[in-house]
């Protein structure tokens, strides 16, 4: 340690008010960093009180003590000693016997190093009970100096209160540090809350019932929960405002308000006095339109136009190759006609929107028109977990146009109504028949459903050739239909039969062909139902990335638990960052990979590229990521690639059902391929019995409508 004394050290870590003139123990490790060389990364720490004269005079006259200059600090420290600080924390009024302090500024000094005191000491106690010292300085900062007889009290607030900290994480504290019993009311009532978030998350239900909670609840905290008990516990995080029941059903509140809330805005907007006469001569200017784009709309076509302007709320609804997308250009440009709306003012008015960032970027290319996500829309704070639009500071657009709506579930559904004023047109492009949102709700298919919302179904196909087959196999798939075409081979189309152990060797075999017929393996894709087995996307992935983007000397890569990731692997992102532009979905390759002993932050550093965009990630942030060679048909939904690759075997079963295979099939732009069982695909085609998610919206939309 001489090579450091007399030396300025770098200190890097989370720290809460260091005060220039103390003292401190920091604990840690020693990194070398190459711009800045030496660096201390700091784990924790603990402040040195002043024991000399000297230092008891400095810090008593330092900026944490106003009105006590170096003259009234000499006077207290040669009237109480060296023991000043412990005598005036036990008792202030001994300050009374120093010459010139008067009363109030003895309260003044007692209560600024109480203050003093109490947050670091604090802020060390949370740390020994398990917290990292980020999550301490949140926690500190969001409760303030009374935190510990606060998270005496229920320590569980803390997860409603504090973001990303976990019932898991909470859960371990409080049973080592505070010795709660597996039974604690605060602990079960806040298993109630996690476990609902989490099935919710899982199956996509607006609602749960008592049984699957009760069985749920008992499972996870391996204890028998008797029922009297815990519908006291139910009607407590009802009184809590942290559920709600009805009708036997339990919400959580949030999901509640909002399908309550998004029911009522349907409702009002279909009730709302239609712009029938206001809109005159559609079919003479639906014809300059088709002159302009040099296109031709159908009856249909021209009805989803005529409709969209005409109503305030109205569906456009069709498969892939069915026109959405030039219905889309015309709504806008009849709508920027009609409204008189200059060129430069458009976007003022007129915003297209999609769920993801590729769907956004995908219908903009498509339409010319700019789009983004609805988070970007509403201006989404990732930290504060708030949209900037809302019912306090609404958007001024007259016309929106949600495309791949089927993606939207009803929390954001809701927050986009709250930021829209009640004299919107809103126009939801989708296709019902696809998968329903990640998160809870089947808002698209319920709104289809109730009859009530202007729906307009396009059924004709128009992107294809003699030769192409796959918007005619998505037809097909979408009526059950299994005609003898569905083993033969088209230009974009194929089926390749093989027993389930050798669909790696097909698939590996085929991506090789690609390759070799010029393709990059960032223009195709391959997606599978589940994640877990043999066939799984987690071990497709390891075994693609061995043919696709192997070890080399000239690659980096970085081990994160049993993933490696290297230098040009694809890789999908798993939560949005809208401040970044870069959302759950996207997809990007790995640029560059740093080492913590060459990197500028002293941390390796993994960048990835997102269509130019490009993320820099620390190891922590590595669960934010995963490899892409293969992905989930979910996580596919709202994007399209030009070769889709789907693997098809038993092991699938329960997860092969229509309306998978279905949007799976409609992904694919360019050619696709289906490799493995034929007895299986043809189960999945058949298979009509998806899940089907517990909600009310379809019901409060009619009720009274």
């Amino acid at each position: 340690m001489n090579d450091y004394i007399n030396k300025t050290i770098t200190f890097t870590g989370y720290f809460h008010e260091l005060t220039e003139n103390d003292n401190y123990y920091f604990y840690g490790e020693g990194v070398i960093h190459p711009k800045y060389g030496f660096q201390f990364q700091v784990e924790g720490y603990e402040r040195v009180k002043p024991e000399d004269k000297d230092g008891i005079i400095e810090f008593l006259s330092s900026d944490l003590f106003p009105g006590v200059g170096v003259v009234t600090a000499e006077s207290i420290v040669n009237t109480l000693g060296n023991s000043a600080i412990d005598k005036i924390i036990n008792d202030y009024t001994c300050l009374y016997n120093v010459p010139k302090v008067s009363k109030k500024l003895a309260k003044i000094i007692y209560e600024n190093l109480v203050s003093y005191e109490e947050s670091h000491k604090t802020i060390v106690t949370l740390c020994d009970m398990g917290f990292s010292m980020r999550d301490a300085l949140n926690i500190y900062n969001y409760y303030g100096s009374n935190i510990l007889n606060y998270v005496e009290h229920n320590i569980y607030n803390i997860i409603d209160d504090i973001k990303n900290i976990s019932f898991v994480k909470v859960d371990k504290i409080a049973r080592n540090f505070y010795n709660i019993s597996a039974t604690d009311e605060n602990r079960i009532k806040a298993a109630i809350i996690y476990l609902m978030r989490n099935i919710i998350f899982s199956t996509g239900d607006c609602y749960l019932e008592y049984d699957l909670i009760k069985l749920e609840l008992e499972k996870f905290l391996n204890i028998c929960v008797n029922d009297d008990l815990l519908n006291v516990y139910l009607s407590d995080l009802e009184m809590e405002l942290k559920i709600v029941t009805e009708d036997g059903n339990y919400y959580l509140f949030e999901l509640y308000e909002a399908e309550n809330n998004v029911a009522e805005m349907i409702k009002y907007l279909a009730n709302k006095t239609l712009d029938k006469y206001s809109y005159s001569n559609l079919d003479k200017k639906i014809k300059s339109l088709e002159k302009k784009f040099d296109i031709k709309y159908d009856e249909i076509q021209k009805l989803a136009i005529t409709k969209a302007l005409e109503n305030n709320i109205s569906i456009i609804t069709g498969g892939p190759g069915t026109g959405k997308t030039t219905i889309i250009k015309g709504i806008v440009e009849l709508f920027k006609a009609h409204n008189k709306i200059k060129k430069e003012k458009l976007f003022e008015k007129v915003a297209l929107l999609a769920p993801t960032g590729r769907a956004s970027k995908r219908i903009s290319e498509a339409t010319g028109f700019p789009a983004m996500t609805i988070h970007r829309f509403l201006k989404w704070n990732k930290d504060a977990d708030k949209f900037a639009v809302n019912e306090f500071n609404k958007a001024s657009h007259k016309l929106i146009i949600v495309d791949e709506f089927s993606m939207v579930d009803i929390l954001l559904l809701d927050n986009l109504f709250k930021g829209l004023n009640n004299d919107i047109k809103l126009v939801l492009v989708g296709d019902f028949h696809q998968l329903p949102s990640v998160g809870p709700g089947q808002i698209l298919k319920d709104l289809v459903n109730t009859g009530k919302v202007e729906t307009i179904e396009l059924k004709n196909l128009y992107r294809q050739s003699e030769e192409s087959y796959i918007p005619i196999l998505a037809k097909e798939i979408k009526e059950g239909n299994l005609s003898n075409e569905l083993f033969l081979n088209y230009s974009d189309y194929q089926f390749i039969k093989c027993y389930s152990n050798n669909i790696i060797d097909h698939l590996k075999n085929l991506l090789n062909i690609l390759i070799n017929e010029g393709y990059n393996y960032t223009d195709f894709q391959v997606m599978a139902p589940v994640y877990y087995g043999i066939n799984g996307i987690d071990n497709l992935n390891k075994e693609l990335q061995k043919i696709l983007n192997p070890p080399s000397k000239q690659l980096e890569e970085y081990a994160y638990g049993n993933v490696v990731f290297r230098v040009n692997d694809k890789v999908i992102q798993l939560v949005n960052v809208p401040d970044e532009n870069v959302f759950n979905g996207d997809i990007g390759t790995i640029i560059n990979i740093i080492k913590s002993n060459v990197s500028n932050s002293g941390k390796t550093e993994i960048y990835v590229d997102f269509d130019g965009k490009v993320m820099k990630y620390f190891a922590q942030d590595l669960n934010q990521l995963r490899h892409a060679y293969a992905i989930s048909i979910h996580k596919a939904q709202g994007s399209e690639f030009p070769i889709v690759i789907i693997p098809m075997c038993p092991s699938y079963r329960r997860m092969l059902y229509r309306k998978l295979i279905y949007t799976g099939v409609t992904r694919a732009k360019n050619k696709l391929f289906i490799v493995g069982d034929p007895n299986a695909y043809i189960f999945a085609i058949q298979n009509i019995n998806e899940y089907m998610r517990k909600s009310q919206l379809l019901d409060k939309i009619m009720n009274n409508f």
